[in-house]
């Protein structure tokens, strides 16, 4: 069971390390916010991400990708809903050089955000699913549970570990550069919200 348990741990950390819309999320209220607010905003990703981990783990990506309209209609609004979020990190990246700790990211905010950077993106949720999917069939009935356990446990330390790291530390760093990491992830998450429209696009004609 131990193993299972850490196997889970170890798949986790593979796929939570990447830069993704997540960490980007964590990673700009890390720095924009007071730490007892990122630190709440990290556990509404954590449950987000717990949620796809689980719809994941049902075969939900296996399900969109098995149909090619559902996959471009997924595709199409995720990608829309993916660009929009990069336009707004990358005009509120001014108030990183303004010192502005952003009040203004409200818990209703922060936690529709976290919903929507953990399910909005169709591609991670066909990926993930379909490798959760594949592991879960190597997987004895009584080694899901450990191996689930194993997958959260490793996304909460990631989440609430790169949250306080950040958010000590965060004070220390150039204004400036708060501004620029601000404008990086901007251009990141928007590019890729555009190179799903283009994929959809190249698709359908």
């Amino acid at each position: 069971m131990l193993a299972t348990y850490l196997h889970g741990m170890i798949i986790s950390i593979a796929l939570v390390t990447s830069i993704g819309m997540q960490n980007l999320f964590v990673f700009n209220n890390a720095l924009g916010n007071k730490l007892r607010h990122s630190l709440l905003y990290a556990l509404f990703v954590w449950i987000a991400d717990t949620t796809l981990t689980v719809v994941a783990f049902l075969g939900m990506g296996a399900l969109i990708s098995s149909s090619t309209l559902l996959r471009l209609i997924v595709m199409s609004v995720g990608g829309a809903i993916v660009i929009w979020i990069g336009i707004g990190i990358i005009r509120s990246a001014h108030t990183a050089v303004l010192g502005d700790v952003r009040e203004e990211t409200t818990m209703k905010a922060a936690f529709i955000g976290a919903w929507v950077v953990a399910f909005a993106n169709p591609q991670a949720l066909i990926d993930t699913s379909l490798m959760l999917g594949a592991l879960r069939g190597t997987l004895a009935s009584w080694q899901v549970l450990p191996f689930l356990l194993g997958v959260i446990t490793s996304t909460a330390l990631w989440f609430f570990g790169i949250t306080l790291v950040l958010g000590l530390l965060k004070n220390r760093l150039p204004q400036h550069l708060l501004m620029w990491v601000n404008i990086a992830s901007g251009v990141i998450v928007t590019g890729y919200g555009a190179m799903l429209i283009y994929e959809v696009i190249t698709t359908i004609f």
